[in-house]
């Protein structure tokens, strides 16, 4: 009976079934964004290469955590705006794996990275005089690389495991991108192997970063409190703030996408979510950076003045 199930070689992507003004509008919203994502995490990457200002553990973070929304929505947006003006399109099995493979190794990366960071601030507030001790540039370096090859390897499992189901029944795929809940809703085959790696993978990409994003800045809040000058405070606060709300973001739109329980959730809305952190996080992110940072507001001006002097 298996051997007469047909294989299925590729699926349908039905994107957003509206009408063609909407569309049309929806286009060009998200073409106007995916342009300002580049645009902006490009011009953070190149003021953290070129400003010496800017040579520190925090500037090269924030320009790997630009490198990571680049990959993140070069992935996902160019093949969405297709299958939009297009209403749905299809894709191979092996370009669906791929997509999902850069998709979920840029978001482990990027939990990974958001960690690194807090314990940068945790260190640079709570232990000063040793900062620049701990947080080398070796250092720094190393952290990256981990999380980098972390974030890979880790998604590559998810992809072995994939693989080697059978998907024989429907191929439409009712999203804008290949996720791993609908392609495990899809297949024919057992699933419970991949589940289980789902819940023990979580440990290392979402609990302990978690647990530890919580915990610094707990230490940090304490150790901003005991500062005694309002002025002192602020400026302490000041230098975590923007990383606090990339976090604050960045967690919310994952977990209401897959933490949160999904029963009664429509399918629109589970798009409209998932649009959030793949599309409008990595665009937000460099306009925090470069709205709440007076050091990348003063390269930017540094180097405007430069072209004008030339």
């Amino acid at each position: 009976q298996e051997n007469n199930l047909t294989v299925v070689t590729e699926f349908f992507l039905l994107a957003f079934q509206v009408s063609q003004d909407l569309q049309i509008l929806l286009y060009c919203l998200l073409l106007v964004i995916y342009c300002g994502t580049i645009c902006g995490n490009l011009l953070i990457i190149t003021l953290v290469s070129i400003s010496k200002n800017l040579h520190t553990p925090m500037y090269f973070f924030i320009s790997q955590l630009s490198i990571s929304d680049i990959l993140l929505t070069s992935d996902i947006v160019p093949y969405m705006l297709h299958i939009i003006l297009s209403n749905g399109g299809t894709v191979t099995f092996i370009n669906c794996l791929t997509q999902f493979y850069f998709f979920g190794s840029s978001e482990s990366f990027e939990c990974l990275l958001l960690t690194v960071m807090s314990y940068d601030r945790y260190v640079a507030i709570c232990n000063p005089l040793r900062y620049t001790s701990i947080m080398t540039r070796g250092h720094c370096v190393i952290l990256v690389a981990i999380s980098w090859l972390f974030g890979f390897v880790i998604i590559l499992i998810y992809i072995v495991t994939i693989s080697e189901l059978s998907f024989c029944g429907p191929n439409i795929i009712d999203h804008f991108f290949c996720d791993l809940v609908p392609l495990l809703e899809l297949a024919c085959s057992d699933t419970s192997i991949i589940q289980l790696e789902v819940y023990l993978q979580s440990i290392p990409i979402v609990i302990i970063p978690t647990t530890i994003i919580v915990f610094s800045y707990t230490y940090i809040v304490l150790a901003i409190l005991r500062i005694p000058s309002s002025t002192g405070r602020q400026k302490a606060f000041s230098t975590c703030s923007s990383h606090l709300i990339v976090v604050s973001i960045f967690y919310w739109t994952m977990f209401s996408v897959y933490v949160v329980p999904t029963k009664g959730q429509t399918a629109t809305m589970s798009k409209i979510l998932s649009l959030l952190y793949t599309v409008f996080t990595p665009f937000i992110n460099p306009i925090i950076y470069s709205l709440r940072n007076k050091d990348i507001r003063k390269a930017v001006k540094q180097i405007l003045h430069m072209r004008v002097i030339w």
